[in-house]
């Protein structure tokens, strides 16, 4: 399974405007997306695409995460996932 790291930029953290662009992107996307702080083993991963899950991730700017996707296209949909989450959102 595909997987990609990625430091959340934000400012102060993935809090509500970058998760939901976040989750945005990660539900617009044909695959199943799933994120955890990294460390975290991978059956404790949330789903992507859910802005609840994002923010209960309590991810400070940064942290690192762990995004993982199966299916055609998982690598360039890890790949444009982890820009959004290495942009200041804060700073725009």
């Amino acid at each position: 399974m595909p997987e990609r790291t990625a430091t959340i930029a934000s400012r102060v953290g993935l809090h509500a405007r970058p998760a939901a662009i976040f989750a945005e992107a990660a539900g617009d996307l044909d695959i199943e997306v799933t994120i955890a702080r990294e460390g975290e083993p991978a059956d404790d991963a949330m789903d992507a695409a859910s802005i609840l899950s994002l923010m209960s991730l309590g991810a400070s700017h940064g942290d690192v995460v762990v995004l993982r996707a199966e299916g055609e296209g998982a690598e360039a949909a890890l790949d444009s996932l982890v820009k959004i989450l290495e942009t200041d959102h804060d700073a725009e």
